[in-house]
C-alpha cells in the first residue's frame, strides 16, 4: 500500500517554519510520505531538520513602496504560483498544510487551481495576511486557540482548535520546581530575528539589579555581532552570564532558568508556557498588525505571564524583577497557573483531522 503524501508549505520566519517541521516529523513517525516547500528565508532555519525533504521556491510579500516595487513583487508571486503548479502536477499530494506567512501563499493558490485540498494553520491570536487571503479557499483553518481574531462569521465553521504545534519533548518536559532563592536565573530570547534592543537595554538594568542585592545568572540570545559587546559588559559588571546565538533547540536552557524575557512570537510563548517557565513578554512593536501584542495580551489576561511593552522596559522592568526575585504573590500565581497549561493533545487532534480528510477523499 502506498504511503499517503502530505505537503507542508512553511513560511519565512521561525514562527512559521518550526511548527511545520514539528508537524512533518510527527507525520513521518506515523508513516506518511512528507515533503516541504519553503523559500530561502525559511530554508535557513532547517539546519536541525536534515531528515526532511525540502524544495525551495521563490516568494515575496507584496511591496507597496512604489509602483515599480509593487509590480516587481507581484511578478515574483505570479512566477512562484507557476512554479508551484508544475511542482504539484509532478508531486501531487493527498493533502497540503499551509503554515502561514507569504511563502505558503503560492503553493496554496496553486492547490486551489488544481483542486487539491489544503488546510491552513494559524498559531497567533490575530490571523495573518496570507491566511486571511487563503481562508475562502481552504478546507479548514486549524488554530492554536479559539480566541483568534480577524475571521468573519462567514468562515467560523472552518475553525478547528487543535493547540500549538510545538516539539513533543517540550510538551513532555518536566521542570524541577525548586529554585535557588539567592540567585534569579533569566533566559533572554529575541526570536528567530533576534532582539537587538535587548542587548542594548537589558544589561544596564541587570547591573542595577546587582547593585541592589539581586544576584542574577543571565542566559542571553543575541546576534553574533553582539557577542563581544555583551561578554565585555557582563564581565566588567561581574554578572554571571552565558551568551548564545539563535537556536531552535532551547530545552537545555529551559531546565536551567527561573524566568524568561522574550519577544512574543506565538511559538516561543507556547513553548515557555508548556515548559512551565514564567515569562515577561515584550512584543515586537513592528510586528505585522501588532499581532505580537495580541499574543502577549492573551497570556497576561489568563495570568500566565507578565507583559511589558518595549517602550516601558527602562521604567518598569527593574521593579518587576525585584518583585519576582522576592517571589511576589503574582509571580507565584503565574507559576501555579502554568502548571495547568498544556498542548499535550495537539498531535492527537491533528491525526483525527488528517484521517478524516483521507477517508473522505477515498
Amino acid at each position: 500500500m502506498n504511503k499517503v503524501k502530505v505537503l507542508i508549505a512553511i513560511g519565512g520566519t521561525g514562527g512559521h517554519v518550526f511548527p511545520g517541521c514539528n508537524l512533518a516529523e510527527h507525520l513521518i513517525e506515523n508513516n506518511y510520505k512528507v515533503s516541504l516547500v519553503a523559500d530561502k528565508r525559511g530554508y535557513r532555519f532547517l539546519n536541525n531538520f536534515k531528515n526532511l525533504d525540502v524544495t525551495v521556491l521563490p516568494s515575496t510579500p507584496i511591496t507597496k513602496k512604489n509602483i515599480i516595487s509593487k509590480l516587481f513583487s507581484m511578478s515574483i508571486i505570479f512566477y512562484s504560483i507557476l512554479r508551484s503548479l508544475f511542482f504539484l502536477i509532478f508531486n501531487r499530494p493527498t493533502i497540503i498544510f499551509g503554515m502561514g506567512g507569504y511563502a505558503s501563499f503560492p503553493i496554496c493558490i496553486a492547490a486551489t487551481i488544481l483542486r487539491i485540498r489544503f488546510i491552513i494553520y494559524e498559531n497567533n491570536f490575530l490571523i495573518g495576511k496570507a491566511n486571511r487571503y487563503l481562508l475562502p479557499f481552504s478546507e479548514k483553518i486549524l488554530v492554536s486557540n479559539k480566541e483568534l481574531e480577524g475571521i468573519g462569521d462567514k468562515y467560523k465553521g472552518k475553525i478547528i482548535e487543535i493547540g500549538n504545534i510545538i516539539k513533543k519533548e517540550i510538551i513532555d518536559f518536566s521542570k524541577d520546581e525548586k529554585r535557588n532563592s539567592e540567585i534569579l536565573k533569566i533566559l533572554i530570547l529575541g526570536g528567530s530575528q533576534a532582539a537587538e534592543v535587548f542587548a542594548d537595554i537589558l544589561p544596564e538594568i541587570f547591573k542595577i539589579c546587582l547593585s541592589e542585592g539581586i544576584k542574577l545568572k543571565i542566559y542571553q540570545q543575541c546576534l553574533p555581532s553582539q557577542n563581544r559587546k555583551l561578554e565585555i559588559f557582563y564581565r566588567e559588571a561581574k554578572i554571571n552570564f552565558k551568551t548564545f546565538n539563535f537556536s531552535s533547540n532551547l530545552i537545555d536552557y529551559f531546565s536551567k532558568v527561573d524566568l524568561a524575557i522574550t519577544r512574543s512570537g506565538s511559538s516561543i510563548l507556547a513553548e515557555l508556557a508548556n515548559a512551565n517557565i514564567p515569562f515577561i513578554s515584550v512584543p515586537l512593536p513592528s510586528s505585522a498588525d501588532n499581532h505580537q501584542l495580541k499574543n502577549a495580551n492573551y497570556y497576561k489576561s489568563k495570568k500566565l505571564a507578565f507583559l511589558i511593552e518595549e517602550r516601558d522596559l527602562n521604567t518598569k522592568l527593574l521593579n518587576l524583577i525585584k518583585e519576582i526575585f522576592q517571589n511576589s504573590f503574582e509571580f507565584e500565581q503565574i507559576k501555579k497557573n502554568l502548571r495547568q497549561y498544556s498542548d499535550k493533545n495537539v498531535y492527537e487532534n491533528i491525526d483525527v483531522i488528517v484521517r478524516k480528510i483521507i477517508d473522505e477523499k477515498n
